[in-house]
Parts: structure tokens; sequence; C-alpha cells
């Protein structure tokens, strides 16, 4: 099983059950354009899109970016996080930065993929998790995971998720009643 197959499966299994309605809510919320005050700069959403796409590249199904991941990560961390998480997140982020720059020699937007693939290795190869720029990296890799898979395009094409199973027939017939025989009411 490769990792875009481990990843789907993943997908499939939690989408609907990890937080389906903060997911909704954050969704309706980017596809209404509607950018949070305390949510990430152009700068952030730039990296978190690289590191996205890096995570979840488009191939024969959506990438993360495609289907709007980083926006989905700046509601999240503007609406939801306190201004202590996101102070956190913000400066693990620059974390993530300085380590592409130490890895790969350049920022990590400028890094070709392979170039990428290879700062998110080291940072994934890190035994402790505990310490930046690991710590937000697996936050924002949660973060990545659960907004692709719960995002409208990919539950519809690449889940094949129907959200509501068969379809609404507002003038269906109904089968009549009959009547109960005996034990009946009166009617007077």
């Amino acid at each position: 099983m490769d990792r875009r197959e481990a990843l789907r499966a993943f997908g499939a299994a939690t989408a609907l059950a990890l937080l389906p309605h903060e997911a909704m809510a954050a969704w309706s919320r980017v596809t209404a354009g509607l950018r949070p005050t305390e949510g990430l700069s152009d700068a952030q959403l730039a990296l978190v899109g690289a590191i996205a796409d890096t995570i979840i590249p488009r191939t024969d199904t959506p990438g993360a970016t495609d289907v709007g991941v980083p926006a989905f990560v700046s509601v999240i961390v503007g609406e939801n996080y306190t201004d202590v998480e996101r102070g956190a997140f913000i400066t693990g982020l620059d974390a993530i930065e300085a380590q592409a720059k130490t890895t790969g020699g350049a920022p990590f937007t400028e890094l070709a993929p392979t170039a990428r693939a290879a700062v998110i290795e080291s940072i994934e190869s890190a035994t402790d998790r505990r310490a930046e720029p690991e710590r937000t990296y697996w936050r924002l890799k949660g973060l990545v995971v659960h907004g692709y898979f719960t995002s409208e395009p990919v539950m519809k094409q690449v889940l094949k998720v129907e959200v509501m199973p068969g379809r609404f027939e507002g003038a269906a017939p109904m089968p009549g009643k009959t009547a109960p025989s005996g034990g009946g009411y009166a009617h007077g």
C-alpha cells in the first residue's frame, strides 16, 4: 500500500467521524470566501499550501490546494485556536521555514518537489515530536489530512460518499391505510 492509498483509507474511515460539524462549519466559511481576521498571512498560506501539496499532491485525484486546504487550515487556526495556540503554531511555521532553508537552501515554497520531500522527510524522521518544527508539522499534517478528506470535492469525487444516500422524492406515492377491523374508535 503506498502513501496515497494509506491516506485515502484513513480519510474514508474518518472523514465523517472526526468533528463533522466543525469541519462543515469551517468549509462553509471557506466556500463563502470568508477569511478570518486572526487567520494566516498570505506568506503563511503559501507555506501551508506548499506543505499540504507535498503531503497530498495532485495525481489522478485533486491535491490539497486544489480543494482549498490552506484556507481550511487558516479558518481552523484563526477561529478555533486560542491566541497562545495560534502564536505557537505560527512560530512553528517559522521553524519549518528555517528547517527548509537549512536542509534545502531556500524557502520551502521555492524548493523543487524532491527538495520539499527531503525537508518533510527530515522533519518526519525526528524522534522528538514535541520539539519544533516537528510539533507544528504533525499538527499541520493532521489538519491537512482532515481538511482534505472532509472537503466536498474529495468526499464526492474521491471517496464517493453520499452524505444523504438515495434521493428525495417529495411526491412519492404513499400506500393507503386500511381501517382496523373491530376494536376501532366509534365516530359519533
